[in-house]
């Protein structure tokens, strides 16, 4: 009898300290998603070639809200009046004027410097940045961001209020509260190997 209450309580304790282990890790794990870094998938081609449709990404959560974001960061976030989350470059900064005049971006600040934004780390050559929806100008509000893809001919993005259409009253700002992370890393996938 002695025997098997030592042999319970052993797998007892041994099932209590794994179950607790488990619930450990598993917020650990939440934690990390919800407040650190989250994981997404790239769909679509709008961020061509810089990012293909299927690529895994990795998503800093920190750095948008401790740090600074930069021209020309990768982020996610969500449109206003969309429920997705979308992927796209910053192109232009709170408080900033954005201009799009003869396929080119041209940045002009507060004080009304404007000079003409070189693309080249990202973008090739022959890629065509035009004005869509009937809209050239857009100045950005103190807590938003201009975002374009670099697939600029297929890209669904603040030139056009994320597809809302601009002369609705849609925003083709990116709120600062609506930015979900920078995106930190990426993995290709190569379902090849399968």
């Amino acid at each position: 009898m002695m025997i098997w209450r030592k042999r319970f309580n052993h797998v007892f304790f041994d099932l209590f300290d794994m179950i607790s282990f488990l619930v450990f890790v598993g917020w650990i794990v939440l934690f990390i998603r919800f407040f650190i870094m989250n994981p997404y998938t790239v769909v679509g081609a709008s961020m061509f070639p810089t990012f293909h449709e299927s690529d895994f990404i990795v998503v800093d959560k920190i750095t948008p809200r401790f740090g600074q974001l930069h021209r020309g960061d990768v982020i996610v976030f969500v449109p206003p009046g969309k429920t997705i989350p979308y992927i796209k470059r910053i192109v232009g900064l709170p408080g900033e004027t954005v201009k799009l005049q003869d396929n080119n971006v041209v940045i002009c600040s507060k004080d009304s410097n404007c000079t003409t934004l070189d693309e080249s780390k990202y973008l090739s050559g022959d890629v065509r940045t035009e004005a869509r929806c009937g809209v050239s100008n857009f100045v950005i509000d103190t807590w938003g961001y201009f975002v374009m893809g670099d697939n600029r001919e297929f890209s669904t993005d603040s030139r056009c209020c994320f597809g809302l259409d601009c002369y609705q009253g849609s925003s083709y700002e990116v709120p600062f509260n609506n930015i979900v992370g920078k995106v930190y890393s990426r993995i290709y996938p190569n379902f090849q190997m399968f």
